[in-house]
C-alpha cells in the first residue's frame, strides 16, 4: 500500500480526500502547515508521494517542494491549487514538482494522476541518497534509468526496467501477481496482463540468472507470487 503525505489546510477537503484516497488503496497521513509536513517527511515516515497544496497558513507548497528538492529529496510531488495560471504552473514545474492539478478535480483524475507517477518514479519513494539500488551483481542507476549486472550494462525493455525496480525495491518481500499487474503498465499505456507478466518474468531470469531454469534471485513463490532474494 502506497504512502501519501496530504499538505492542506482546508477541512472539508481532507475529509473527503483522506476518505476517498482509503478507499482507493491509499494510506494517507495529513499535515495542515508547511512546518508540519517539514516535520513528517524529516522523520523518514516512508512517503511514496506527497500532495501539496499551494497556499498555506505559514507559506507556500512552493517554497516547500523546493526545499525538499534542494537537500536531495526526490519523493514524487503533486501540487493541489485553486489556480491554473501559466506562472504558477511554470513555478511548481520549475521548482522540482512533478504534476499539478487544479482544484476542483474529480476524484478518479486525481488517482489517476497519483497512480502514473508512482509507476513513472520507480514505484516507490527514492529519498536522499537513494539514487542506486544494489544486490549481489545488479546495480540499478536510478537517475539515469540504467541496469548493470557485473559491471556491465544490461539491455531492458520499460516494463522490464519497472519490474526489475519494483522487485529490488521490494528485496525479500513476496509480491502476489495482482500486485505486480496493479503496478506495471507496458510502453503503449496498456494494463499487462496475466500472461505478459509471465513473458516478462521469464525475460529477466534468462539476462539476470546464471541457470535461467534454476533462478537463485527471482524466485516463484507457489501459490502467491514472486520474490527477490539477495
Amino acid at each position: 500500500m502506497e504512502k501519501l503525505l496530504l499538505l492542506e489546510d482546508d477541512m472539508s477537503l481532507i475529509d473527503g480526500l483522506t476518505y476517498s484516497l482509503r478507499k482507493n488503496g491509499f494510506d494517507i497521513e495529513v499535515a495542515r502547515t508547511i512546518k508540519e509536513a517539514e516535520k513528517l517527511v524529516g522523520e523518514d515516515n516512508g512517503f511514496d508521494l506527497l500532495l501539496f497544496d499551494v497556499t498555506l497558513p505559514d507559506g507556500n507548497g512552493f517554497a516547500l517542494c523546493e526545499k525538499l528538492r534542494k537537500s536531495g529529496n526526490r519523493i514524487p510531488i503533486i501540487f493541489l491549487t485553486a489556480s491554473d495560471e501559466e506562472t504558477n504552473v511554470i513555478r511548481g514545474l520549475d521548482g522540482g514538482g512533478d504534476d499539478y492539478i487544479t482544484k476542483p478535480f474529480k476524484l478518479g483524475e486525481l488517482c489517476s494522476r497519483i497512480r502514473a507517477l508512482l509507476r513513472r518514479s520507480g514505484l516507490g519513494n527514492a529519498g536522499p541518497g537513494e539514487d542506486v539500488l544494489r544486490s549481489g551483481e545488479v546495480m540499478i542507476n536510478l537517475t539515469e534509468g540504467r541496469v548493470f549486472l557485473r559491471g556491465e550494462t544490461l539491455e531492458l525493455t520499460g516494463a522490464e526496467y519497472r519490474l526489475l525496480c519494483l522487485l529490488l525495491k521490494n528485496s525479500g518481500k513476496v509480491l502476489t501477481r495482482g500486485m505486480i499487474l496493479d503496478k506495471l503498465w507496458d510502453g503503449g499505456g496498456s494494463f499487462v496482463d496475466d500472461n505478459t507478466l509471465s513473458v516478462y518474468i521469464h525475460r529477466l531470469r534468462e539476462k539476470l540468472e546464471k541457470e535461467p531454469s534454476l533462478p537463485e534471485h527471482l524466485k516463484t513463490v507457489r501459490g502467491l507470487g514472486y520474490q527477490w532474494r539477495e
